[in-house]
């Protein structure tokens, strides 16, 4: 097993390991880590297709980081959260050609100086066809 430290703990590894959480037991261990390393942070999730997703998305960023605490509603706090979204985003559908179906977990992460995005989940053309995939995105704010 490998030992998690702080100073293993990037931003981006906390969020994508938030966002890979599978148990509400494992989430808890992982919060409880974020914690103790001074990193505010919020989890959500996301599901629909192709534009019905895009538009959850935005709304379940903005109101999980809003109501969390994560960002203050001003425009520099909430640009960099949106920043780190659409990078999370873009890096998790490189390429839409086509309409997918996803259903997705969302970690928002930040500390004094950085806030990351990660999504982790199930995407496809079809339910059926769907495997994991993964998206990370960070902002200086």
């Amino acid at each position: 097993m490998i030992s998690v430290t702080p100073d293993f703990l990037t931003i981006g590894r906390a969020a994508m390991l938030l966002a890979m959480s599978r148990t509400s037991e494992e989430e808890t261990e992982i919060k409880k880590l974020l914690h103790l390393c001074g990193m505010k942070y919020c989890v959500t999730e996301v599901k629909g297709v192709d534009q019905d997703f895009k538009n959850k998305f935005t709304r379940n960023l903005l109101g999980a980081a809003l109501s969390n605490g994560i960002i203050e509603k001003e425009p520099p706090s909430m640009h960099a959260l949106l920043h780190a979204s659409l990078e999370a985003r873009r890096n998790l559908f490189p390429d839409e050609p086509v309409i997918t179906s996803s259903a997705m977990k969302v970690s928002i992460v930040r500390n004094e100086e950085w806030i990351c995005v990660a999504l982790f989940g199930d995407c496809g053309m079809h339910p059926i066809t769907c495997h994991d995939r993964a998206g990370l995105g960070m902002s200086h704010l």
